[in-house]
């Protein structure tokens, strides 16, 4: 890091230490809630939103695919959200109880000096073969989770802007909140692996759908959420036994179980399809929000019977990569060198399960009572709301492919940076093949066998 960027930096970080703002009681007066909002305000709110939600999401992906641009960028990044935390800290107008929005942004400095010191450690190239190799771990572990820290806070600080989640409505936030951004986290991982990630999946000896099936079993940490109060409604039994529980968990042991030795299975298309049965006739107090829910359930289904034709019918060729013919797994998600056409039909058809995942994680997060009872109040409709969270979602959709774009181009794997490589063994995800460079996904052979149930008489006939 540069003398002018540690100049640049040293004015903020002493603002940090001095900044005084407004009061954060207990209580609030009608008045102090209901003042307009100042320019500050707004400024610290378009600048951490743009500095979360697009700057430091950009510079993680340079940071992947080891380009020039991911130190420049970063450095940016923590000067700006440097600049909007005093800014959060010194505006007037309207004022906000205390909250996790405000806690939370004093945890992040945590992460951003802990990523600062690290990337000036990494770049003074010193203790190569002792403390620097796990300082690039450290590193890498703390720039990943930016995307994820970020969201989480931009969330927090929608909430606080409109005074939801207080007293009885807690429980109800953290179960919406919580199994949507649930659903957008399963579509970006799904995104990933289907756009870019058969080098991993290849290397990590793993169909899919035992990925698939592991993010669905590990849906138990959300049904401590659904249970709200001392006795048991309708709706606690409809969330924890059928949609999140019993077949969640269930579901998720069998699709392990179904997808070992690289095996296909449908099992997560059959689980989201229920799910969404489950939710799409869902009854609530107003017709609106049984309206919101009922396309939510909608939405999943739709995700899980595209991601069903995905994994049995569009892709259903193979053709072994390198030559060799791979005769102990299922091979169902191949583009074959058939078509080129066909293959680039399957390819666009894989967007599908992805996007329809993170637009159901969107409106299930916009589907608390709070949200829908003040778009009720407004008098809008439940078929502009739901074409506002549609249009919504395909704007972070389009964010993501755009994300997972930019690593498969910029750095090391841009064309002209092949002898960037990495070859060291780490995970590395590469652009999705085309016809003529052979399977998308096929097992990774070993030199032992592998033992399965049956007759090896059999099958050496």
């Amino acid at each position: 890091m540069s003398r002018h960027t540690c100049r640049l930096l040293l004015p903020l970080l002493l603002a940090l230490t001095t900044a005084r703002g407004h009061k954060h009681g207990s209580e609030l007066s009608d008045e102090a809630a209901a003042a307009p909002i100042d320019s500050i305000l707004w400024t610290h709110i378009f600048l951490q939103a743009t500095v979360w939600g697009i700057l430091f999401p950009i510079g993680m992906v340079f940071g992947l695919s080891r380009s020039r641009w991911h130190v420049p960028l970063q450095t940016a990044g923590i000067v700006l959200t440097l600049g909007g935390y005093v800014l959060g800290h010194a505006h007037g107008g309207r004022e906000f109880l205390p909250s996790a929005h405000g806690k939370f942004a004093n945890i992040l400095l945590v992460p951003i000096a802990t990523q600062l010191a690290l990337g000036v450690y990494l770049k003074l190239h010193i203790h190569e073969r002792t403390l620097r190799p796990w300082a690039v771990r450290a590193h890498g572990i703390v720039g990943k989770s930016y995307p994820i820290l970020g969201w989480t806070q931009l969330l927090f600080g929608a909430i606080v802007f409109r005074g939801y989640c207080r007293d009885g409505a807690l429980p109800q936030c953290l179960a919406h909140y919580i199994m949507g951004g649930g659903f957008i986290a399963y579509g970006v991982i799904l995104a990933i692996l289907l756009l870019v990630g058969e080098a991993w999946i290849r290397r990590s000896g793993r169909s899919p759908d035992w990925w698939d099936s592991c993010v669905i079993l590990v849906w138990v940490l959300n049904t401590f959420t659904e249970h709200r109060g001392s006795v048991w409604s309708v709706k606690d039994m409809q969330h924890t036994c059928v949609s999140e529980t019993t077949a969640w968990w269930c579901g998720g042991i069998l699709g392990v179980y179904l997808s070992r030795n690289n095996q296909r299975t449908v099992v997560p298309s059959a689980i989201i399809i229920l799910t969404g049965y489950a939710m799409s006739d869902h009854a609530q107090a107003l017709m609106l929000s049984t309206k919101v829910h009922a396309v939510f359930g909608y939405t999943l289904m739709l995700a899980g019977l595209t991601r069903l034709v995905e994994v049995c019918f569009v892709a259903p060729s193979y053709t072994p990569a390198d030559g060799v013919e791979d005769d102990r797994s299922d091979h169902t998600l191949a583009d074959g060198t058939g078509e080129s056409a066909v293959a680039s039909k399957g390819r666009a058809f894989r967007h599908l399960p992805p996007f329809l995942l993170v637009a159901a994680g969107l409106l299930f997060m916009s589907g608390t009572d709070e949200e829908l009872r003040y778009v009720h109040e407004g008098g809008m409709d439940h078929v502009t709301y739901i074409l506002i969270m549609f249009s919504i979602a395909l704007l972070l959709y389009t964010h993501v492919v755009f994300l997972i774009t930019l690593y498969a181009t910029s750095g090391r794997n841009a064309p002209d940076g092949a002898s960037m490589k990495n070859t060291s063994g780490a995970i590395e995800l590469t652009t999705t093949p085309t016809a003529s460079r052979g399977a998308w996904y096929s097992r990774v052979r070993t030199e032992e066998p592998v033992h399965v149930i049956g007759n090896d008489e059999e099958d050496e006939d």
